[in-house]
This record gives C-alpha cells, sequence and structure tokens, in this order.
C-alpha cells in the first residue's frame, strides 16, 4: 500500500465511533524502514483555519483494521493527542 491510499482514508476511533480525520503524515522508524505511528491532524482552532491547536499521534500498534475506505483504531483520545506548535 502506497502513502498516498493510506491518506484517502478516514481514520474512526471504534472506541467512541468517532472519525478523527484523514492520515497526513507517517512517523517511520529509519533504521527498520517501518512505520511507528500515523499522524492526523486536529481540528483547525476557528472554522478549520488559522492553524490547529494539537494532532493525533497514533501508533501503528493501534490499528485494528484498514479497510478499502476507513481505517479502524482503538485508541484514548486524550493519551494520543499532542500539541501543535
Amino acid at each position: 500500500m502506497r502513502f498516498y491510499d493510506l491518506k484517502q482514508k478516514e481514520v474512526i476511533n471504534i472506541c467512541t465511533c468517532r472519525s478523527l480525520g484523514c492520515v497526513s503524515d507517517l512517523d517511520i522508524d529509519c533504521t527498520t524502514g517501518g512505520v511507528l505511528s500515523l499522524i492526523v491532524p486536529g481540528p483547525g482552532k476557528f472554522c478549520w483555519f488559522l492553524g490547529r491547536e494539537y494532532e493525533y499521534i497514533i501508533p501503528w500498534r493501534c490499528i485494528v483494521q484498514i479497510g478499502a475506505d476507513i481505517i479502524l483504531v482503538e485508541v484514548n483520545e486524550e493519551e494520543i493527542r499532542k500539541k501543535c506548535g
């Protein structure tokens, strides 16, 4: 699967049945070449523009299933939030 294909998929948290957004980036281990986590931008500060307050860093082990249109993850959203800037 290519990174472009991952970017087209919506990430859904199965614990809350809530959409977290779409994948924007990957965290990759340079020594092994393996994917460590998916990065999903959080909501915008004001009307989805003027930057973002936080982003979701979703560890690869928390991915339950990658489907044709969505990626299902099992995470605690408070634990995966990372402050931007």
